[in-house]
């Protein structure tokens, strides 16, 4: 399957190849002072950007935006500045530090970093922001770039029932905010939607869609929490368990590992049997989004005079989100899998089904 575009200009092809054969189914740190960046000439088009605790070595979330950020410097032959955030406390001062260094446009890596960017953006007009996971922010000077994951997370719940063979998958976030309850909102409905059509049972763990209540580690940097709740699900007997907040994967893979039982592993954000090698024999798919060519392209657009706050959303109809292949799983799904979650992928695009979630963007 091919990967994801990941410059400007191709995600019109990006979504004209979204049939699952052709998927590539693709928020730590350090003090304000230690920010890595190179030598920009003063006046010259410098986009940057700040990550959320989870750090750009998440191989997930953060690295994904750092990803978008460094395609676009290359394509548009700039340098950049990034900066990681160790906690909360270090979203404001990083973001300072990066309107300090003469940032033309900053990236804020999550939904957290919003009070902290909003602060900046009022103080600095001048400034360009994008934020991603996040459309609160009614500046001119702000963008949002959301993806709605519920429905690449419904494609991923239908095909996590369908493998199952104990009738329980599970799932648990980082935080309980709207960027991570989407993905699971997504899961929950396509388990509901295999039920449905199969006229089976199949029973989530973790994540209560009607109650809207579930599992979560507080964080996202906690991978002794993360491997305790995954412990928890597999003792209920879910063989197949989705963690939503970067980072916090790696718990559940090493639940995984000192278990006895087979369990499947979902990723989030990109294709993660790529990004995570270590793990690779452990995923069964991802619920996967198209960050760095979003990202790039806003901060091509920008550059060329273009900004605007309009939000971006990415959808299965625009190559924004999508689900990844099956990988060492092929052979191990049922054969009428692959064609009936393209079936409900162009259902979804067209509108006949409508992935209903209180957090859809």
């Amino acid at each position: 399957m091919a990967s994801f575009t990941t410059r400007r200009g191709r995600a019109a092809a990006g979504a004209a190849a979204l049939a699952l054969g052709s998927l590539l189914l693709v928020s730590c740190s350090s003090a304000p002072a230690e920010s890595d960046s190179t030598d920009a000439a003063a006046g010259d088009f410098l986009p940057c950007i700040v990550s959320d605790e989870g750090g750009f070595d998440d191989k997930s979330f953060n690295a994904l935006g750092l990803r978008g950020v460094t395609d676009a410097a290359d394509a548009l032959g700039t340098d950049h500045i990034k900066v990681e955030s160790a906690s909360e406390g270090d979203y404001a001062p990083n973001i300072q530090n990066l309107v300090d260094q003469g940032c033309t446009v900053v990236v804020a890596a999550g939904y957290l970093l919003a009070a902290a960017t909003e602060e900046s953006a009022k103080a600095n007009p001048d400034v360009d922001f994008i934020i991603i996971d996040d459309n609160s922010i009614d500046l001119p000077n702000v963008k949002g770039v959301l993806f709605d994951t519920s429905q690449s997370g419904y494609l991923v719940g239908y095909a996590a029932a369908s493998y199952s063979k104990s009738g329980m998958v599970g799932t648990f976030g980082g935080a309980q905010i709207p960027p991570v309850t989407l993905y699971m909102d997504g899961f929950a409905l396509g388990v509901a939607r295999y039920n449905e059509d199969k006229g089976t049972d199949v029973k989530v763990l973790g994540w209560d869609f009607d109650t809207q209540e579930g599992s979560f580690t507080g964080n996202f940097s906690d991978i002794n929490a993360a491997k305790v709740l995954s412990e928890g699900l597999i003792q209920q007997g879910a063989d197949v368990i989705l963690p939503v907040g970067g980072p916090i994967y790696q718990g559940t893979a090493e639940a995984i590992r000192d278990s006895s039982a087979p369990v499947a592993l979902l990723g989030v954000d990109t294709d993660m049997y790529t990004s995570a090698p270590e793990y690779s024999d452990l995923f069964l798919t991802s619920i996967a989004r198209d960050m760095p060519l979003s990202i790039a392209t806003v901060i091509e657009d920008t550059e060329a005079g273009d900004f605007s706050k309009e939000t971006y959303i990415g959808t299965l109809a625009n190559g924004g989100v999508a689900i990844s292949p099956f990988h060492d799983y092929e052979a191990k799904v049922d054969p009428a899998l692959a064609d009936e979650i393209e079936a409900l992928r162009v259902q979804i695009v067209d509108g006949g089904i409508t992935v209903d979630s209180p957090s859809v963007p």
